[in-house]
């Protein structure tokens, strides 16, 4: 009887098979990999830095203390390994029979570095009022002027914007009546595009020069804004500027929010549960009159964050604070553009911060 398993020239095409099989999925492996995970880390760091956000607000609104921690890096391992086998069946008369068989398997081992934000990092992203060149980038990247003076503004000449809101909860109810009206003059010559906002700087003075079109300067809305902000009407350009010196016909004194500063006050459009109300959780603002004041006077057509005891449905963003689910609706369109705008705020301020360091790294794979 006479044996036949494998002939040399066999064995040596089985080893070479099996280290093509291996060599090819690590060929395909790196592309395919970008191409599956990019996607959802993105999605993962984007909705959990918003998430950070919304809380933080919550936080605020019950002036407990915010803290962010920053995503510093993400390091993903992915493993590959490989196997192969051979089997032979001998019988008698026949020369061999044989089976070649192999698996690939790949382990992600992904490893996420935290960076808390606190020190001088803390002052210098959170606390510092925000540059004029910020806000004129932000408009010319096409955000409306009346979100962002509503948001990044607390004075404009004699004209306040809640600066008690700027921290926590005031006891007295603000006057932003006349503000938001002005705001609401600019963004009707920005629709018709009569209006425009460059950044400059003379002798080391930052300054915004806000021009209306020759066109513009006829309208209702140029003559009302100039009006109301103690202003000489049909001027071409006006001088937005941080001095305190005394005011040109043509100059527009401001006073900028600091991070901080735009998060305590959209804490004012957070709905807390009644019951924490009664309980003294929150702080209640009253008018002259005494009567109870509605904070959605003033954030009211910026931002909403609805409250409730189970999780809702049809949010697009939520967190999880004291009991309570705190939310965006997915409808809410004028709530999610504001919140998107505060996160590039957000974003702008880092520039500022070089070198953080570390506290936290977490392994998450097994």
């Amino acid at each position: 009887m006479k044996f036949n398993i494998f002939s040399n020239k066999q064995f040596l095409f089985f080893i070479l098979g099996t280290f093509a099989i291996s060599a090819g999925g690590c060929a395909k492996l790196g592309p395919a990999t970008i191409k599956s995970q990019r996607v959802n880390y993105n999605l993962a760091v984007q909705k959990t830095n918003d998430e950070q956000l919304l809380l933080n607000l919550a936080r605020l609104k019950y002036r407990d203390t915010p803290l962010f921690m920053e995503v510093s890096s993400v390091a993903s391992q992915f493993i590959l390994s490989t196997t192969g086998n051979a089997s032979a069946t001998l019988q008698d008369n026949v020369k061999g029979l044989f089976g070649l068989g192999g698996s690939v398997g790949l382990t992600e081992r992904p490893t996420v570095t935290y960076s808390p934000l606190q020190g001088n990092q803390f002052i210098q992203r959170v606390l510092t009022p925000l540059p004029l060149k910020n806000i004129a980038l932000l408009y010319n990247s096409g955000w409306s002027i009346e979100r962002i003076f509503r948001l990044c503004f607390q004075r404009m000449n004699n004209l306040t914007n809640a600066p008690g809101a700027s921290g926590p909860t005031p006891k007295k109810a603000p006057d932003v009546k006349e503000f938001i009206k002005v705001t609401k003059y600019l963004r009707e010559l920005e629709s018709l595009d009569a209006l425009s906002l460059s950044f400059e700087k003379e002798n080391d003075i930052p300054k915004i020069i806000l021009s209306i079109s020759d066109e513009g300067k006829k309208l209702n809305a140029a003559q009302n804004f100039a009006k109301a902000i103690n202003l000489k009407s049909g001027q071409k350009n006006y001088v937005i500027t941080l001095s305190t010196k005394h005011n040109e016909p043509n100059q527009i004194r401001v006073v900028t929010r600091s991070l901080l500063g735009i998060l305590f006050y959209l804490s004012q459009a957070v709905e807390v549960p009644e019951q924490d109300t009664r309980e003294g959780k929150v702080t209640r603002t009253f008018k002259t009159s005494g009567e109870i004041f509605d904070w959605k006077e003033v954030t009211g057509e910026l931002l909403r964050v609805r409250s409730g005891s189970s999780q809702p449905e049809n949010a697009t963003l939520m967190v999880f604070y004291r009991g309570t689910w705190f939310y965006i609706e997915d409808s809410d369109l004028k709530s999610k553009s504001t919140f998107s705008l505060l996160s590039q705020i957000f974003s702008l301020q880092a520039k500022k911060i070089k070198g953080k360091v570390p506290i936290l790294t977490l392994p998450i794979g097994r």
